[in-house]
């Protein structure tokens, strides 16, 4: 009797065990998977309206990380500062790359192979140029926020990792309000339906798409300083990478649709954590886009694709 209540309460402290260890790496994801989230919004905005993908996305993500250390670290402002103040940083990017790289083969109808070597062109020169004034080597931001652990009973959680979850979703929701509920929203939303019956309806829609790419391109920046600080780490090719992976988030959650863009986000966190934690890291980036090779095996448009609707915000 003795030993079979032994061997009951060892099973139940290992099955507890395990519980706490899926709840951590369950947050870890959830956290990870927030900022490709936002990165991937990005890239969803600006293929909704323009039916372009944005390759410089990934720069401007990286350029937003370095505005937002320097604006910690030279000016000595706290991190939600210093988060808008690279969403500024961003949004001026986002305005100038939209008046010089895709407003002018806009006009001329080119294909869309032409905008997208403009934005891998775009992209290279931002990198060229971080390399030039940062040098290559990694930075971090300053301990502002504790990294230590709370105990939360099943899992713990650091600041940072609060602050950077936190910050996603609160950017995610308000956007979501701003498309869904505001005349600005709306007017995103018809042009990326139809730019040509927008415009009949008297929709500026010159005026939309330098506004959908200043918002992409502010959230992209964002997400560059929430990277930053989850990983503690930034580097002038950060936004290859992360670049890569938002452009396979957008696919596997349906081309233009925002809210499979934040799904498929959190999706690819909770998958690359759980790589690493059930397997090895060096598996981390192959399980994850394996997996969405799969999903697109499976479903080509998308997991969240919208019949009829291509898809769109």
């Amino acid at each position: 009797m003795g030993t079979g209540d032994a061997q009951q309460r060892v099973c139940l402290w290992f099955t507890e065990r395990e519980m706490n260890v899926f709840s951590q790496q369950l947050i870890n994801g959830l956290t990870l998977g927030s900022a490709y989230a936002v990165i991937a919004i990005g890239y969803t905005l600006v293929f909704g309206v323009l039916n372009i993908v944005n390759m410089a996305h990934g720069g401007i993500f990286m350029v937003g990380a370095y505005i937002g250390l320097l604006l910690v670290t030279e000016a000595g402002l706290g991190i939600f500062p210093a988060l808008l103040g690279a969403m500024v940083g961003g949004a001026v990017l986002g305005y100038l790359l939209e008046l010089f790289a895709l407003r002018p083969l806009r006009r001329r109808k080119v294909t869309h192979l032409a905008p997208l070597i403009s934005t891998i062109g775009v992209s290279i020169f931002l990198e060229s140029v971080a390399l030039m004034v940062w040098g290559p080597q990694t930075r971090s931001f300053p301990s502002t926020i504790s990294s230590e652990l709370m105990d939360m009973g099943a899992f713990k959680i650091s600041g940072i990792q609060i602050v950077s979850l936190g910050t996603a979703v609160v950017l995610m929701v308000l956007l979501a309000i701003m498309l869904n509920k505001t005349k600005i929203g709306k007017a995103v939303r018809a042009t990326s339906e139809n730019i040509e019956t927008a415009g009949l309806l008297g929709i500026n829609t010159g005026l939309i798409i330098t506004f959908t790419v200043m918002l992409a391109s502010a959230l992209g920046a964002a997400a560059g300083v929430l990277i930053g600080l989850s990983f503690n780490a930034i580097e002038p090719t950060m936004g290859t990478a992360m670049g890569f992976k938002g452009l396979a988030v957008l696919i596997m959650g349906g081309l233009g649709n925002v809210e499979g863009a934040m799904a498929g986000g959190f999706i690819l966190g909770i998958a690359e954590v759980f790589s690493v934690a059930y397997g090895a890291s060096t598996y981390r980036d192959a399980v994850a886009f394996g997996l969405i090779i799969l999903i697109l095996f499976i479903r080509p448009e998308g997991l969240f694709s919208k019949a009829g609707k291509g898809g769109r915000p």
